[in-house]
């Protein structure tokens, strides 16, 4: 019924001289069944003890090439796209991905969305049942820590797709922090998940992307998924290479990019140029309003336009950061800044209002008043005892990442 199967297990340390715990030893014999070809018995030719039998399965059930098992980990929109090139790839001829099952942090989420539609096995967080079921886990935006437990029950490890150039902006918003800082040159690349921390593993592959002039953050991320994606299976392809190949992230010119946040939104008049307002528009822009005050009250700046070459008409008005000036022609609010003009078409007071209504029902009268001179009354006045400022600046959130 059963026949002694004799195998050096790899993963096993090749020193004997421990032998008070059984994976220590080299030499492993098994039973097995030749009639339903099952594992029975594993146990150690030297010491007599069995060996644990998840790890022994695990490497044995698991291939060493494509088409692979595949736990895919994601949550946004930018992870759906690798997710659907994962989905689409099981049909091709020459498929990377024999079975597909993902994990989610929640319900609604555009990751468990597509896979609903698209008959995926969906997993809630933490997931069970992983043992000896997946070769290759893959995590794209996915918002947790993986534990090292849970690493470790994926034979061939775990990939991340990730949309810079690694070491540089490491974190959970590397697109937002590429056009904030006027990056020219960006990229995705595939590390090897590590735990503990994030971004900081093994690069198995990279891709250069040149920034386009005026891109968004939205438009960046949408082109980086795509990319990504392609990254990946290319990835899935030659992974045992790639994983023999593999190189360190180094810390020469490692960056951090936080999260966004509101506080990143309020424009400081004094101390940002145009380009800086021009880029801080592009990256949060569409999903976060600019912001001022004008006389005590947050007012939300839409409908940017870029840098504005003006001339007023009033020479005896004392121009200063925060002076506004209405440009009939193009409906277009300037604000002064640092080194230049800057204008907006829609602004955000108790409602939306164009730049001539908000001009003509707030600050003409207003401007009137104070004319010759200015005072904060007809100024967009900095939010004070703020750090916001010092976030927008070329060299301020390039944090370098010694630890």
């Amino acid at each position: 019924m059963g026949q002694n199967y004799r195998h050096r297990y790899p993963s096993v340390s090749t020193d004997t001289s421990d032998t008070s715990r059984p994976e220590a030893t080299a030499d492993v014999t098994m039973w097995w069944c030749k009639a339903a070809g099952v594992l029975l018995q594993p146990y150690c030719v030297r010491t007599g003890a069995h060996v644990y039998r998840q790890r022994i399965c695990r490497f044995l059930s698991s291939s060493s090439r494509p088409p692979w098992r595949l736990m895919f980990f994601g949550s946004d929109q930018f992870a759906v796209e690798s997710l659907k090139l994962l989905t689409s790839d099981r049909n091709s001829n020459e498929r990377m991905v024999e079975n597909l099952e993902v994990v989610t942090l929640s319900d609604d989420v555009p990751v468990r969305r597509f896979a609903q539609q698209n008959q995926l096995p969906v997993h809630s967080w933490p997931p069970d049942d992983v043992d000896g079921r997946f070769d290759v886990g893959v995590v794209v935006s996915f918002g947790a820590l993986l534990p090292e437990r849970l690493i470790n029950k994926f034979p061939h490890g775990i990939l991340n797709v990730h949309p810079s150039l690694l070491p540089r902006w490491r974190g959970p918003a590397p697109v937002f922090h590429t056009i904030l800082h006027g990056d020219t040159m960006t990229g995705v690349t595939i590390i090897q998940i590590r735990p503990h921390r994030f971004d900081v593993g093994p690069i198995l592959n990279q891709e250069l992307h040149q920034v386009s002039r005026n891109c968004t953050a939205d438009e960046l991320g949408s082109v980086l998924a795509t990319k990504g994606a392609h990254l990946l299976i290319d990835t899935l392809r030659t992974l045992s290479e790639r994983t023999a190949n593999k190189r360190e992230q180094g810390q020469i010119g490692a960056t951090f990019a936080p999260k966004v946040s509101t506080s990143m939104s309020w424009i400081v008049w004094e101390e940002q140029t145009c380009d800086q307002i021009d880029r801080l528009y592009r990256a949060i822009g569409s999903r976060i309003p600019l912001r001022t005050t004008w006389m005590g009250r947050t007012i939300k700046l839409l409908d940017f336009v870029g840098k504005c070459h003006i001339s007023l008409s009033d020479q005896r008005r004392t121009v200063i950061p925060g002076s506004v000036s209405l440009q009939m022609e193009s409906n277009t609010l300037a604000v002064c800044c640092k080194d230049g003009w800057v204008g907006f078409r829609t602004i955000v007071l108790k409602k939306r209002l164009t730049a001539i209504d908000f001009y003509n029902g707030y600050l003409h009268q207003t401007l009137q008043r104070n004319t010759p001179g200015q005072t904060a009354e007809g100024l967009f006045v900095s939010r004070k005892g703020g750090t916001e400022a010092h976030q927008m600046r070329d060299s301020s959130t390039l944090q370098s990442l010694e630890t």
